[in-house]
């Protein structure tokens, strides 16, 4: 437990942020939230959000102690210039740069300007982050070179202490499964699985095993893989279990 710094996660309400969320409530004394608005074609990621933080009070109450203000962000006309499959609709497919249609341009970039100006004002050093490169799509702001540099940007353009923390940039997605586990057991698995949200399209209407979600958009075949890979028999045991 850090006694003194105070973390900030950007949290989406998705599977790997609900993740770094209970991964800085358990080392940070004070720990706050901020999510962006940055006009998504599905207000349902919003909603998760408020449904993870609720599910986290009501069943871990060490955290609930140390849980503080969550801030929306209104970031809608970033959205409207950087379009994607995420923000308008369009098919989910591979651009001619060689990246998906689900890339926003410069998206985690503007997020970290935005969260540090919040966190300066806070009084939070920590920026936490659910950036991966082991189980990503080729989003070149998920890279730990990007967010190296963004670090030092900030810190130099704020006169700041920054730091940016990824908490799961070399985990697979069966680590990240077994990383909530080693946090919060099978109550913090559960958590994850009914109340996080991935799926790009929005679908909440049918609960898998390892959560809602379309079944074939490439956040829903990822977390699905995930999940099977974790709870396959004879998995090996995952380093990230052990926290």
């Amino acid at each position: 437990m850090n006694e003194t710094a105070g973390a900030l996660v950007l949290f989406s309400g998705g599977q790997d942020s609900a993740v770094c969320l209970a991964w800085a409530l358990e080392r940070y004394r004070r720990v706050e939230t901020v999510g962006f608005d940055y006009g998504q074609r599905h207000a349902v990621e919003l909603q998760a959000r408020e449904a993870v933080r609720r599910a986290l009070v009501e069943r871990f109450p060490a955290w609930a102690s140390r849980l503080g203000p969550d801030h929306l962000l209104d970031m809608r006309s970033f959205g409207a210039v950087a379009e994607s499959a995420l923000t308008t609709d369009r098919a989910i497919e591979l651009t001619e740069k060689g990246l998906p249609s689900t890339f926003v341009p410069g998206r985690n970039l503007a997020f970290l300007v935005y969260a540090a100006a919040l966190a300066d004002r806070r009084g939070l050093e920590r920026l936490v982050g659910g950036m991966c490169e082991t189980d990503f799509s080729g989003y070149p702001d998920c890279r730990r070179d990007t967010l190296d540099a963004m670090q030092q940007a900030l810190n130099l353009g704020m006169a700041q202490n920054f730091a940016i923390e990824t908490p799961l940039m070399r985990l697979t997605k069966a680590e990240t499964w077994a990383l909530a586990k080693g946090l919060g057991g099978e109550p913090l698995v559960e958590l994850v699985v009914r109340d996080s949200h991935t799926c790009y399209l929005g679908e909440r209407g049918e609960l898998h095993p390892w959560g809602y979600g379309c079944r074939t958009c490439p956040a829903c075949e990822l977390r699905a893989r995930g999940w099977e890979a974790w709870t396959g028999e004879g998995r090996p045991a995952l380093a990230a279990e052990v926290v």
